[in-house]
């Protein structure tokens, strides 16, 4: 077996990224072109399903009030008022953030921000999930 040309001992693989902060952790960015593996944002994972948890009990009327939930939790009702807001998203953005598909722009930071009740402006706000 012969070879045209000797193999080199170094290959260089050059990859375009950077390094971004989501959540309080370091990520690394592809660029737009690069197929995107789905993640799930376990943070906010976590938050939505302590939304709907808070939010059926206080249906069923385990509670009267948030400010007696957030006591048994151990929260502030401010930040527990901020999390049920979390229940008024539109069905394909919990979707999108369940299957790991919403965007980076997509955090729970910007999720406890107030956001309009109307889902299309949802979508537009959350960058059409």
């Amino acid at each position: 077996m012969t070879r045209g040309r000797p193999i080199p001992e170094t290959v260089t693989l050059h990859i375009p990224f950077r390094v971004v902060k989501r959540g309080g952790r370091k990520e690394m960015q592809l660029p737009d072109s690069a197929a995107q593996p789905r993640r799930t944002d376990s943070t906010l994972v976590k938050a939505l399903a302590r939304a709907f948890r808070w939010k059926r009990m206080l249906e069923a009327g385990e509670f009267a009030t948030i400010a007696e939930l957030a006591e048994r939790e151990g929260m502030a009702p401010s930040y527990m008022t901020r999390v049920l807001r979390l229940t008024l998203l539109a069905p394909e953005i919990v979707e999108a953030i369940l299957d790991g598909k919403q965007g980076p722009e997509v955090t729970l930071a910007q999720c406890l921000e107030p956001f309009s009740p109307s889902w299309n402006e949802q979508k537009s706000a959350f960058g059409h999930v």
